[in-house]
């Protein structure tokens, strides 16, 4: 994997782990945001709210720093951090595993429970397709409209996104681009004339 890279999952996967009548079903998702993992846990809640226990991770940004762990009602450390640790040992960040547990009348202990967690999970992440994703740089350009079409062949030729267009006499837009081109990129921009630019972030 590329330092300018990092590892997830593409698309949407199930796991499933049964232990004594227990039945732990793991969902994943790629996430980029919070409000975006608020929202499919509130899903899940309502999807099984016959189920006991709804235990999640997630890990987000190409740093791997943010992160949570929950266990909802579990005993502590034996739902959350298992989950995680499966997230951990593959690498993956911008992922969110939600593990719903139906209880089946047997108590399986601490050891049972950390196992169960971590089997779900990791049959969710070998049924996901893992895939590496370039980190990308994102920057807001303002520039005269006698540069536009200078700057749109730039950014063609680049590969780059455009967003939030806002076209008139003194233009601006939303850039982004692979982190790894990113000198090359910003020195062809500006050689343009009267390009200004910031990061996306300082909006």
């Amino acid at each position: 994997m590329r330092p300018d890279s990092f590892r997830t999952i593409r698309n949407y996967s199930r796991g499933v782990f049964r232990d004594r009548g227990s039945r732990f079903i793991a969902d994943a998702w790629p996430v980029e945001n919070s409000d975006k993992i608020r929202e499919l846990v509130e899903k899940t809640r309502k999807q099984f709210h016959d189920a006991r226990h709804h235990c999640f991770a997630w890990v987000l940004g190409p740093a791997r720093k943010e992160w949570r762990v929950h266990d909802d009602g579990e005993p502590s450390g034996t739902a959350g951090k298992p989950i995680l640790g499966q997230i951990n040992s593959h690498g993956l960040t911008d992922i969110l595993i939600i593990v719903t547990r139906y209880f089946g009348g047997t108590l399986l202990g601490t050891g049972g429970l950390i196992n169960a967690y971590r089997k779900a999970a990791k049959a969710a992440i070998s049924n996901a397709e893992i895939i590496d994703k370039s980190v990308m740089h994102h920057c807001i350009i303002t520039f005269p409209y006698s540069s536009l079409n200078d700057v749109m062949r730039i950014i063609k030729e680049e590969n780059g996104a455009c967003t939030d267009q806002e076209i008139d006499l003194e233009c601006r837009i939303g850039v982004t681009f692979s982190t790894s081109n990113r000198e090359r990129i910003m020195a062809r921009l500006l050689r343009v004339e009267g390009l200004k630019h910031k990061p996306a972030d300082q909006e």
